[in-house]
């Protein structure tokens, strides 16, 4: 994926028709994909439901993010403590790859847009590995953006997994003390494969909790950071242009000043 600066679409209507801004978009946008249960239950409806709708809000923000010039998205599907729900609600979730990718990929190729995945992908189900497997070969050509899912992830975790991958290149001598920088130890992250997109320019958690929940925290790190009360299937493709409006309207700094 070729090296791009952070791309400017012009005139979103940020409060009338008149009032428009010129946005700038994220390279990165991560998601914490929050409140399906609360929607469905606010609806009196079992919790899958809302996994369900969750599901067709992913396919609309996909391709919403693809138009604004996104170059990564990565989804936080499911979590390494998300085994802890319901058997009958994680069965329902390890299905959930299975019906999206089946049913999606056409249109993840027409738009050119990539699968990653970071994550255990080998603790899940077999069908379910199947399934992301062949998602991300039938669109391993496509280049305008990447949908990164965390899947079956956690970011203590990968922090772990990290530091015995270090730890193993130090004891076999491909590494010495002394160079263990930056620069290794992002090598050895689950956003390695993302290049000079791994960190995200803006991270969006729904459904109003305020808090990062394992999620990407090295990566997270300097990134923005954004909220709504929304739940995740009432998010629409207006509430991430007023996301990256607020990220738009935001001076990063990276702990320096600006001349």
């Amino acid at each position: 994926m070729a090296i791009k600066e952070e791309s400017v679409l012009a005139l979103f209507n940020s409060n009338s028709d008149t009032d428009s801004v010129a946005l700038k978009i994220p390279n990165h946008i991560a998601v914490i994909m929050d409140g399906n249960g609360r929607w469905a239950k606010k609806r009196f409806m079992p919790r899958v439901a809302g996994h369900k709708a969750g599901m067709n809000t992913v396919k609309r923000i996909a391709i919403a993010a693809q138009k604004l010039g996104v170059k990564v998205l990565t989804l936080y599907a499911f979590s390494t403590e998300n085994w802890l729900r319901p058997t009958d609600e994680v069965s329902f979730l390890m299905q959930l790859p299975i019906d999206f990718f089946n049913d999606f990929v056409p249109d993840l190729v027409k738009n050119d847009v990539r699968v990653e995945v970071m994550g255990d992908i080998d603790a899940l189900p077999s069908n379910t590995q199947k399934a992301v497997r062949r998602a991300i070969t039938l669109t391993r050509e496509c280049q305008s953006m990447v949908l990164n899912f965390a899947l079956n992830y956690g970011g203590q975790q990968e922090i772990v997994n990290a530091t015995r991958q270090i730890a193993t290149l130090v004891q076999s001598g491909q590494l010495a003390v002394e160079d263990i920088d930056k620069q290794a130890i992002e090598s050895v992250l689950a956003t390695h494969q993302l290049g000079e997109y791994a960190m995200p320019d803006l991270m969006i958690r729904t459904s109003g909790e305020l808090r990062t929940s394992n999620f990407m925290p090295y990566q997270l790190a300097y990134s923005e950071l954004y909220f709504t009360d929304k739940f995740w299937p009432d998010f629409t493709d207006d509430d991430l242009k007023t996301a990256v409006l607020a990220y738009t309207k935001r001076d990063r700094r990276f702990g320096g000043l600006k001349k």
